[in-house]
């Protein structure tokens, strides 16, 4: 039976407010058969879900299931679109292509498309009350009172604000997002959310009431604590349409006409947390409780500022996307009352209490205790991530905060009256509520841990932007931290139109000579090491490498036509640095950042920053050079080929002696060398020795920061020695991935050594316990553990290559691609390989099975049980099975002693079962047992 299912419009399933002319559209395809290929499509889109007002008939012959664009008529504002698919598809044995029915009917709607269709204007508050400890503006709440006259089919909120806003209507939350509308560089994009709230409107009396906060707008960033960062004074814009079933439409506009109303937070900041007097909360009606307390209410007052700057929602808002119930309630040695959420999380502990009028309580929030289990927050550093709580006296209570969000995993309880219960309280979990696409699972519980960390890692760094850590005074979106973890975000989570709204903002903080910020948004404005330097290698390089990436998981070509222009400023930016075209030997570079390998306590690790800077620079070029050729711009593509030719020769000539070695002998030398392509080839022999010399002599020990660590295991599977990342993978003491597990951690730490081995912390200046980078491993345990990777972009062909660790018997993962789950299932039991594998229709794969003993008697089993496979099994000694790297080009893996099999297949599922030699130790390394 063929179906088509899984409909999608731009990552999005039915989106609203929709800002896209011309959007794309996505399918799945299921089928009961094997290599199951779409031939013909037929699309439809319409005014109405009967299809009875067709805009777009489109047929076609054509595999592409994945962003197929719409080119219909012209697209409206506020206009709901419906479509569907159906598709001819063939199957193994199918002599013609079946037809499916048509798909369920799906639907995008679009947003404001043109200045010209907002009528409403920006208001803000007449006067602010300003908290005095905090110097921070206290939010402002403002309502308006309408009647509708009729029935009404439909009512849409178009909304934004200089700041953070919440709405009610009718005294419900609209919609399901918060943190709106995000966090751009407002100078040029302010983002629009749409809200649905038809079935909140009362026949005919209405209030709507909005709440505006700081938030990132002018609120405190960064550790200067700078302030008003974008602007001093926060505004709400709304418009609201109602459509009537008679065929009227009414707008309901923020204007001068709208009332300020009261509000109980009396301050809300990002960093500092929230205080707020529940004595003051407002009736329904948007009165103040008591009668001394009412009063004439104020008109707002209308702010200029462009409509221009105004666009739609792009990515994944922030959601509720976890909710934990707290592990422990404790009284620790000092005698404090401090709650254990058992995770350490991002976002809010919502909390019921029952106490006379004006208690204060005070919730402060931490990530760990001391050594001596005591409550710790000196890793803060000046963020108060404070929460104080002013009880109206009325019965229970509950509360959560607005607009600010904590990173903690422990909460120290103050001025909670006697007999305060565990069940009281909730973490609430918030991040970008992109899809979870990707599972990991092995017989390991350390290393199922280590998964943990990693997507706990992403879950609290990926709040509306990737920021290096959720918690202390920073919270900023460093590109450095974004380009390495980018692989692996995108195996956990759908993370393409994240990225997409993302790099919008790198491209417009990017500055005119082509210099890319440290942060994005650019809030530090040069501040950065007294101002020697705005930008870096590796972390500059986040406008090529992220946006590339993005291309490679997703197939996503228009991304790279979106940023093309700010990636090639990026490299041209860099040709201007070095004392020669080809080399960037100048400027500050932050190198290796927090290796091992350097002095204790520095930051900067021992690889020199100007060979760092300048392999980065070859990658770069190269990257540019080939999303040139794919946008079909030859002239530059000639030109950065031939550059990177230059750079790469360059590096040679600078950075390796006559015996081939190089200049910098560490673990990230070695590695970047390697995995940038910038060894030549009578040296890579040599080279990948020195490296694993270089880790025998740490022990069987990595010493790589935040820019060697991403490539050092796929390095060292590429080239032969899976076994050595294997190692470094599973050493659970210092400095290690399991390490960190082994001390409690539930998400990656920003050091090696967050917490010392005696028990005592790296320091109180630098030191996150939710930190994603070195989480980029998760890269490495996919590709080979699971072995999923992709050959062709978008997964449209895949490649299966487990390398089973000697310390595993078993390994699941599964990634749902653009097409469709791609399952990989492999367990060894008794010498015998089991091994299971799923390729989603339309798609095909490539599969090598590692460790086979007898690889004929196997073939003849896949030929008798699978007599529809593409290519017979390739017998080969597992030295020569090559494994594509994301470059398009093959790279080779040696196990030595083992023998694969090597097959192309179509969709559909597969087993393979089969007699198993287990991994062995490469003969020249005698010394690594």
């Amino acid at each position: 039976m063929l179906k088509v299912k899984t409909l999608r419009c731009e990552h999005f399933n039915n989106p609203i407010g929709l800002g896209c002319l011309q959007p794309r559209l996505s399918w799945h395809i299921e089928s009961d058969k094997m290599y199951v290929t779409q031939k013909r499509v037929q699309l439809q889109v319409s005014l109405d879900s009967e299809f009875d007002s067709l805009l777009w008939n489109h047929f076609t012959y054509s595999e592409q299931s994945v962003l197929v664009p719409y080119e219909g008529p012209p697209l409206e504002s506020g206009q709901r679109y419906y479509y569907r698919v159906k598709v001819w598809a063939q199957g193994a044995g199918d002599t013609e292509p079946e037809e499916s029915a048509w798909s369920d009917t799906a639907f995008w709607e679009m947003g404001l498309l043109h200045e010209r269709d907002w009528k409403a204007q920006w208001i803000t508050a007449q006067e602010r009350s300003i908290h005095e400890g905090f110097q921070a503006r206290a939010p402002f709440a403002t309502t308006k009172g309408f009647s509708v006259e009729g029935r009404v089919s439909k009512a849409v909120i178009y909304a934004t604000s200089l700041g953070l806003y919440e709405l009610q209507l009718n005294g419900q939350r609209v919609g399901d997002v918060y943190f709106t509308p995000g966090w751009t560089d407002y100078n040029n994009r302010v983002q629009v959310q749409t809200y649905d709230v038809t079935d909140l409107i009362d026949q005919q009396h209405n209030r709507i009431t909005a709440m505006v906060g700081e938030g990132w707008y002018s609120g405190y960033l960064g550790w200067q604590k700078r302030k008003d960062t974008y602007g001093d004074t926060n505004a709400l814009l709304l418009q609201m349409k109602i459509s009537y079933e008679d065929g009227r439409t009414e707008l309901i506009c923020s204007d001068a006409t709208w009332e300020e109303t009261g509000s109980a937070i009396l301050m809300s900041d990002i960093y500092n947390g929230e205080i707020y007097d529940a004595r003051l909360e407002l009736l329904e009606d948007g009165d103040y409780p008591t009668n001394e307390r009412r009063m004439e209410r104020k008109k707002m007052k209308v702010l200029s500022f462009p409509l221009s700057h105004l666009v739609a929602q792009e990515n994944e808002p922030v959601r509720i996307m976890n909710r934990l119930k707290p592990v422990e309630l404790i009284r620790t040695p000092k005698g404090e009352l401090v709650l254990d959420v058992g995770q350490n999380m991002v976002g809010w502990l919502e909390f019921k209490v029952k106490a006379p009028a004006g208690t204060v309580l005070n919730l402060v929030h931490g990530e760990v205790l001391d050594q001596d289990g005591n409550f710790y927050r000196d890793n803060i550093r000046d963020a108060a991530q404070q929460i104080t709580y002013i009880c109206s006296g009325k019965g229970t209570e509950t509360y959560r905060p607005h607009f600010t969000f904590q990173g903690f995993q422990y909460v120290k309880l103050e001025g909670f009256p006697d007999g305060v219960r565990i069940e009281d309280f909730t973490g609430v979990v918030l991040h970008s509520g992109m899809e979870a696409i990707g599972t990991f699972e092995t017989s390991s519980p350390k290393l199922n841990q280590l998964q943990h960390n990693i997507v706990w890692g992403q879950k609290g760094n990926f709040l509306d932007v990737p920021t290096d850590c959720p918690q202390r005074d920073e919270r900023l979106g460093w590109t450095g931290d974004a380009q390495i973890f980018a692989r692996t975000a995108s195996f956990n989570m759908n993370t393409a139109s994240f990225f997409r709204k993302w790099l919008r903002d790198l491209a417009y903080n990017q500055l005119e000579d082509g210099a890319v910020p440290f942060v994005v948004p650019d809030v530090l404005k040069g501040t950065f090491a007294d101002s020697i330097s705005r930008t870096t290698a590796a972390w500059g390089d986040a406008a090529v490498i992220c946006p590339w990436t993005i291309y490679q998981c997703y197939g996503d070509k228009q991304i790279l036509a979106q940023q093309y222009d700010s990636m090639r400023a990026w490299v041209d930016y860099i040709r201007t640095q070095g004392s020669e075209e080809y080399l960037w030997d100048t400027g500050l570079q932050l190198g290796d950042w927090l290796a091992l390998d350097s002095e204790e306590g520095s930051y900067f690790g021992a690889t020199d920053g100007t060979l760092i800077a300048t392999a980065y620079f070859a990658y770069s070029t190269q990257i540019v050079a080939q999303t040139a050729k794919l946008l079909n711009r030859y002239s530059d593509y000639k030109i950065y080929q031939s550059l990177h030719a230059g750079i790469k020769a360059a590096f040679i000539t600078r950075y390796f002696n006559d015996a081939g070695q190089l200049t910098s002998n560490t673990q990230t030398a070695q590695v970047i060398a390697l995995y940038f392509d910038l060894v030549p080839e009578p040296y890579k022999k040599q080279v990948i020795q020195e490296l694993v010399s270089l880790i025998e002599k740490k022990n069987m020990h990595l010493d790589t920061g935040f820019v060697g660590t991403p490539y050092l295991c796929l390095v060292l599977s590429d080239h032969g020695y899976a076994d050595v990342a294997y190692t470094l993978l599973f050493q659970n003491d210092y400095p290690s991935w399991l390490y960190q597990v082994e001390r409690g951690a539930t998400t990656m730490w920003e050091h090696w050594d967050s917490i010392k081995e005696d028990g005592s912390f790296w320091s109180t200046a630098m030191n996150s316990f939710n930190h994603y980078s070195y989480g980029s491993v998760g890269d490495f345990m996919y590709r080979n553990i699971t072995g999923i990777d992709l050959i062709e972009p978008g997964y449209k062909k895949s490649r299966i290559a487990p390398k089973p660790p000697m310390k595993l018997t078993s390994a699941s993962g599964e990634l749902e691609t653009p097409y469709g789950a791609l399952k990989v299932h492999w367990q060894i039991e008794n010498e015998e390989m089991r091994c299971k594998v799923h390729i989603p229709h339309n798609t095909t794969a490539h599969i090598t099975l590692p460790g086979v003993v007898d690889t004929d008697e196997l073939k003849r089993t896949i030929a008798k049980q699978y007599p529809s496979i593409a290519n017979p099994p390739v017998s080969i000694p597992l030295e020569l099975a090559s494994t594509m790297g994301t470059d398009g080009n093959d790279k080779i893996f040696q196990e030595s002693g083992e023998h694969a099999l090597s097959f192309t297949v179509g969709s559909g599922q597969y087993e393979f079962n089969y007699k198993y030699q287990q991994q062995v130790q490469h003969p020249t390394r005698a010394s690594l047992s």
